[in-house]
């Protein structure tokens, strides 16, 4: 019998080796020395959001408003000009407003209605470099049921113990005042449901305000639709505490941005200009 010669086992191929983190592209919030390129960087991504939100829905007439603090000048603010379209704004049309809601810079209005309540929230908060608020749909129906956002998904978990409700509604606000009570409801939080109003966001950067907002529209989003199909689940406050140390901080909402960011930028460049 003739014997058939084997054939040696040929090796698996070795796996790649992993390419050290170092060397691994991964995005961090710039930290400018200049004051003029902090304030051009501001201005750009303050333009972006308004424009993403002009995609999301969330504008409405011309209420609305993003805000961010000129990083030089004390007690002065970059925000959307009045009557302006959203989807329209780019950084060299944003009006540069006081504490006292006079234009400093700029050739359009500015809301003083909505302007009342960024001020005072700003003026509070220090630490705070934007403030959001639009009149979204979904944030809208769940103010008018005077209501928190209730940890039923992990993405609610970053608002948990994180945010206020105004319980009061008095009209269009248009004075200190009332601004002055916002801003003390609000607090050291991130964010406040305006009851009968809409939702109002807080970032240290103009992305984080952005993307808080964005989070907190659709959590009453899911919210509403959970509460209307049944009855939710909630997670429970261990779970959530732990779950809002991990995803509540302005680092992690400035990063879950930045896909939002990338596709705005690219997708309408003009908004630079």
């Amino acid at each position: 019998m003739t014997e058939i010669p084997q054939t040696p086992a040929e090796s698996p191929p070795a796996a790649p080796a992993p390419i050290p983190v170092d060397q691994l592209q991964f995005s961090l919030p710039p930290v400018h020395d200049d004051p003029a390129e902090e304030r051009r960087y501001r201005k750009r991504r303050l333009a972006g959001a308004l424009r993403l939100f002009a995609g999301f829905g969330y504008e409405e007439g011309v209420s609305g408003h993003i805000s961010a603090r000129d990083p030089e000048f004390e007690d002065c603010y970059w925000v959307n000009p009045f009557g302006v379209p959203f989807a329209h704004v780019t950084a060299g049309t944003l009006v540069l407003v006081n504490g006292d809601g006079q234009v400093v810079e700029g050739r359009h209005h500015v809301n003083q209605a909505a302007f009342a309540v960024h001020a005072q929230v700003h003026r509070a908060r220090p630490d705070v470099v934007a403030v959001a608020h639009t009149h979204s749909v979904h944030g809208r129906a769940l103010a008018a049921l005077g209501e928190l956002i209730e940890p039923y998904t992990q993405e609610a978990c970053a608002f948990f113990e994180d945010h206020a409700l105004f319980d009061a509604y008095t009209g269009v606000v248009v004075d200190a005042e009332e601004g002055r009570r916002i801003a003390a409801a609000l607090g050291a939080y991130k964010a406040v449901i305006l009851r009968n109003h809409g939702l109002l966001t807080v970032g240290d950067s103009v992305d984080a305000a952005a993307w808080w907002f964005i989070a907190m529209e659709r959590c009453a989003q899911v919210q509403l639709a959970a509460r209307a199909a049944g009855k939710p689940v909630l997670i429970d406050r261990r779970d959530a505490v732990a779950t809002h140390d991990q995803l509540g901080s302005d680092l992690v909402a400035w990063i879950n941005y930045q896909p939002l960011w990338h596709q705005i930028s690219e997708s309408e460049p003009e908004l630079l200009s």
